[in-house]
């Protein structure tokens, strides 16, 4: 199963093997900004920056265009979605997410398997953080269960 992975710049420049590895494995690699930054608070200058950065890093390093953009925290304002269109860049939305960003924090596994597969729909887009332990525990398990439903996994958005 393919998936799209969206990066920031030090998750890249700190794991340049496993980014590696998404690009041999065939899946998608994403946008997530160079610094973090909630892009409806940037000027124009800064917030192509944030794009760009990235982007140039990822042909320079490793060959690969960049095309999806996630905003983080999902802050965007119409500035920026201009920006991002002007940059030939698919901003990307998910429809479900849950608190499982915080690796002190983490949800518990029964309930986020049940809340992850009860939320499905047709077009919809999960949003799932590398850094939990529980998604890496239930991932298995949900897309068996998701797949069960009749659904389809893609990286076309």
């Amino acid at each position: 199963m393919k998936a799209i992975f969206f990066v920031t710049y030090d998750f890249v420049k700190d794991n340049p093997a496993l980014v590696q590895r998404m690009i041999d494995e065939g899946h998608v690699v994403g946008n997530h900004s160079y610094h973090h930054y909630s892009m409806d608070e940037l000027d124009v200058s800064t917030a192509k920056e944030e794009v760009t950065f990235l982007h140039d890093y990822m042909e320079e390093n490793y060959n690969y265009t960049m095309s999806y953009f996630r905003f983080p925290k999902g802050e965007f304002s119409e500035q920026s979605l201009g920006i991002l269109q002007d940059l030939n860049y698919k901003s990307v939305f998910w429809s479900y997410a849950y608190a499982d960003w915080d690796t002190q924090n983490q949800p518990e596994e029964t309930k986020s398997f049940t809340d992850l597969c009860e939320s499905t729909h047709p077009g919809e887009i999960l949003l799932l953080h590398a850094v939990s332990e529980v998604n890496a525990n239930i991932l298995g398990k949900v897309i068996d269960d998701i797949r069960q439903q009749g659904y389809t996994f893609t990286t076309e958005v």
